[in-house]
């Protein structure tokens, strides 16, 4: 897709004053796929020379806004940790060709803020943290599962800039569960539901996605029955928060939710070996 509009292209590394029509240009391949006529000027920050990814000190991973998917993906399989089968399952989710594998970045996957994001999907699911840089440099931080704040909203201020998403060694250390649902065989995911289930303390968290306009993540100090979980999902997630497009309808996305939910219960817990 030519952007007609766009009349400068300009290098992250000289900062330069934000203004009205200014885009923050990584992988591309959302800015590319459609008009985007509000647009004037793309900052690009492919040249800023972020490592995709590191693994801190306290043995938690910093994942770069501009690492791509396939850089995650490539990761995710020579990392040893519980978690690390979960990574290669949302990369898979994205049902994307290898081009766009090698372009798009997860930071631009979570500023989308598409309920089927499957990066929102992972860094919701095991607790990251956002790392949100302003204008002026100062940095602030956010839980993954509250950047995204509706179907196409993030909590982003103007010119401000995702830098980085951390996943804590403890959620690496969970033994996982993924659950996925489409209406065809290649569509976009229309329910998409994690579990974690932590080693050191037994608790289970459950994040839904792709069903919902924004992630909800519910932790329980114990795995709960099917009753409680049940309810809980139903507390957490009021009848606006259902997606509603044509990959599908809120009630048959709700129902899809809670049945994947109860799957994932059953897998990580003792009911599921009874």
């Amino acid at each position: 897709m030519d952007l007609n509009t766009v009349l400068d292209v300009r290098d992250a590394r000289r900062h330069e004053a934000w203004r009205p029509g200014d885009a923050w240009l990584g992988g591309g391949t959302y800015l590319f796929s459609e008009p985007q006529p509000h647009l004037r000027r793309l900052v690009d920050l492919s040249r800023m020379g972020w490592e995709p990814l590191q693994t801190l000190p306290d043995g938690s991973v910093e994942i770069a806004a501009t690492c791509t998917i396939a850089q995650l993906s490539r990761f995710g399989r020579t990392l040893d940790a519980g978690a690390a089968p979960l990574i290669e399952q949302c990369c898979r989710a994205f049902l994307a060709s290898f081009k766009i594998w090698n372009m798009a970045t997860v930071g631009g996957n979570l500023c989308n803020a598409l309920p089927a994001g499957p990066m929102i999907s992972l860094t919701a699911a095991l607790d990251g943290v956002c790392l949100l840089q302003a204008q002026d440099g100062s940095l602030r931080r956010v839980k993954a599962a509250d950047f995204v704040t509706g179907a196409g909203r993030k909590d982003l201020a103007e010119g401000e800039l995702l830098r980085s998403v951390t996943i804590p060694a403890r959620s690496l250390a969970c033994r996982t569960a993924f659950m996925q649902v489409s209406l065809y065989g290649l569509g976009r995911s229309g329910a998409l539901v994690i579990g974690t289930l932590d080693p050191l303390d037994g608790s289970l968290a459950v994040t839904i996605t792709a069903a919902t306009t924004r992630p909800f993540r519910l932790w329980f100090a114990l795995p709960p029955d099917r009753l409680r979980l049940r309810r809980a999902i139903e507390s957490a997630v009021g009848d606006s928060d259902w997606f509603d497009d044509i990959h599908g309808l809120p009630e048959w996305r709700r129902h899809m939710a809670f049945h994947l939910a109860e799957q994932i219960r059953r897998e990580l817990t003792l009911d599921g070996v009874r």
